[in-house]
């Protein structure tokens, strides 16, 4: 069945959305980044050692991103990173019938730093319309893998 011109728009948004997230993370611009979340959003993390967090709430997102930038701005071993690069892969979007206004998706993520290849993993996503602008709803990441020079290793 062919899609109609909403649907497309629905999925180039979210398409839109996932770059914006790559692209503010990278480049440290962190209030555009945030504006990407709902103000309800929660955040699930999962890491390569197993171990899941959980943020509720848009202000308690932001911990993760400032916390992450943190830890590499405080690395006793090393200066920061010349570039950070996220790449997501296989974006799986599915719109939910008769909502017009919510969807999900899947994709793979790789983390390019100045060490090569960092770590790589799946965000699995809940997204909702709020105003015309998609954001994101429900967003858990799982780390599959990291590097043995990761910069987020423990």
């Amino acid at each position: 069945m062919p899609m109609t011109i909403e649907q497309l728009l629905a999925r180039e948004g979210i398409r839109d959305l996932v770059a914006r997230y790559n692209s503010y993370s990278d480049t440290g611009r962190f209030e555009l980044l945030f504006a990407l979340f709902a103000e309800h959003a929660v955040m699930d993390t999962t890491g390569a050692d197993g171990v899941k967090t959980t943020w509720d709430g848009r202000e308690n997102v932001k911990l993760i991103f400032t916390g992450a930038h943190a830890r590499i701005e405080t690395r006793p071993d090393a200066a920061a990173p010349a570039y950070i690069r996220h790449f997501t892969a296989t974006h799986q979007i599915d719109l939910i019938e008769g909502d017009p206004d919510h969807a999900s998706g899947r994709c793979y993520f790789a983390v390019i730093m100045a060490n090569g290849l960092d770590h790589w993993g799946r965000y699995v996503d809940r997204y909702i319309r709020i105003g015309g602008d998609w954001k994101f709803e429900r967003r858990s990441v799982t780390i599959d893998g990291r590097s043995e020079t990761s910069w987020f290793a423990p």
